[in-house]
């Protein structure tokens, strides 16, 4: 059963139309060059609104562990996804400031960025086309010999989630920009998102 991650949550009307359609992830992105950036102040209002049974991941783009740490022991968020240029001793570091679940993004150019993928420490690896948020996907078929469960992100929508999910069987398939009308989330889109992936299950 393909998880789902709807990321880039910024508002209230967002988390309810969330807590309605049930996915297993939300995001909340604290990347401050991006335009669904949150306040931690913010995401605690939101997360405070937020189903229980859905688990709360924060984006971070080569913040400070300490920060990161912070954020996932105060409970704001479940889990942290790092998508910067954060590397092996940045995981062990945040490992000794938290026990909480990471997942690493990697961009998927090639079987080097595999390779790359397949060696982390990290909990979960997302693979991605990019900085995210960008709206275009990458070759799925690279990923035809990679054997770790991976959230699928970069470019995934409503009218090609179900291929998604069929080509690449991923733990999770994750989605921002394919469920925005004009900047912000489309509760008509995300209903399509999430009903065009249980529809594969």
């Amino acid at each position: 059963m393909t998880r789902i991650k709807l990321c880039g949550l910024t508002r209230l009307c967002d988390i309810e139309w969330a807590n309605d359609l049930q996915p297993d992830y939300i995001g909340f992105v604290f990347a401050r060059k991006s335009k669904r950036c949150v306040s931690p102040e913010t995401a605690k209002v939101l997360q405070e609104r937020l189903n229980p049974g859905i688990v709360a991941v924060g984006v971070f783009v080569n913040e400070a562990p300490e920060a990161v740490a912070a954020l996932l022991n105060d409970g704001i968020i479940d889990v942290a996804q790092l998508h910067g240029g954060e590397d092996e001793d940045y995981i062990k570091t945040l490992r000794k400031l938290t026990d909480m679940p990471l997942i690493q993004a990697f961009r998927i150019e090639n079987a080097a960025d595999l390779d790359r993928a397949r060696q982390s420490t990290a909990d979960h690896v997302l693979l991605d086309n990019g900085a995210g948020g960008t709206g275009t996907a990458f070759d799925w078929a690279l990923l035809k010999e990679f054997d770790r469960p991976c959230f699928l992100a970069g470019g995934l929508s409503p009218e090609n989630v179900a291929q998604a999910v069929r080509a690449v069987h991923p733990f999770a398939v994750d989605v921002s920009s394919g469920i925005e009308t004009d900047g912000v989330k489309d509760y008509k889109k995300m209903t399509a998102f999430v009903n065009a992936v249980r529809h594969e299950e």
